[in-house]
């Protein structure tokens, strides 16, 4: 596949995917989340890549699913075609992410809202620029409940993750680096080349034990309940967007949504 949403660049054993599409703040477009489907299938099977690492160009990680063309692709949809389309291209990529059987690292500058902030949230560590900031505003913009794949309470804990989406405002770098989301946080000129250091001494792992040993770790979140309490969420998410008052919400139009989700951000 081209790639025209979505950067892809390899240097030894790192591999560093980037959201493309800076003027539009690196919103996901179905493009995108192909691209990004084929650019992970194809990394995993690459044995040279060891490290992930997921950004974005520009200014920005990403401000979550680009809503007006969500809406021109498949905005008459019934609820059975948007459950299963975003059960696979939504839920189905963040689970890939969470899924890759090598280790990777999401590096997070600027806005990092909704369904980026879920991406993000999919990889197993996190490094972010001091300007970073993260935010779930769905609930207040578009009614309906959160993203596709709630990983919020796993990462920042019931407490806080019930308070950020309750209010629809958002948390800054610092605030997530303390509450245990964040792993680093750097000045933004040092982003790229703090995350590339961490990826490296990453690779020198051997690379099948690696594996196996992710493959523990990701086990035990899923004993503790994250892939049932993650399935959970998404039947409920797709009843929540199918509501009256969501589609009222909806039909003022996608220009109302992404500006009442700036606002809910800011």
């Amino acid at each position: 596949m081209e790639y025209n949403d979505i950067s892809y660049e390899k240097t030894g054993n790192i591999l560093r995917i980037c959201h493309n599409r800076p003027d539009k703040s690196n919103a996901q477009s179905t493009r995108l989340l192909a691209e990004l489907d084929d650019a992970l299938e194809h990394a995993k099977n690459d044995d040279d890549v060891r490290v992930l690492i997921l950004g974005g160009t520009g200014k920005h990680f990403s401000a979550g699913h680009d809503l007006v063309d969500g809406l021109k692709l498949r905005g008459d949809y019934t609820v059975e075609q948007h459950w299963q389309w975003e059960q696979e291209h939504f839920l189905g990529n963040a689970m890939r992410i969470w899924d890759f059987p090598k280790p990777t690292i999401a590096e997070v500058s600027g806005a990092c809202i909704a369904a980026g902030f879920m991406v993000a949230n999919s990889c197993d560590l996190m490094v972010a620029s001091e300007d970073a900031y993260f935010s779930d505003p769905v609930l207040h913009s578009m009614g309906a409940a959160s993203v596709e794949a709630l990983v919020h309470p796993w990462v920042l804990g019931l407490r806080k993750a019930k308070e950020l989406l309750y209010t629809g405002g958002r948390i800054s770098a610092q605030e997530g680096k303390e509450w245990g989301m964040i792993n680093h946080v750097v000045p933004r000129e040092e982003l790229e080349t703090f995350t590339m250091k961490l990826a490296q001494q990453i690779a020198k792992a051997p690379p099948n034990a690696m594996r196996m040993l992710k493959r523990s770790l990701n086990r035990t979140a899923d004993i503790q309940g994250y892939r049932n309490a993650i399935n959970a969420h998404f039947d409920t998410h797709t009843v929540s967007s199918s509501t009256k008052e969501f589609w009222d919400i909806v039909n003022k139009g996608a220009a109302h949504m992404v500006e009442g989700g700036k606002k809910s951000s800011s």
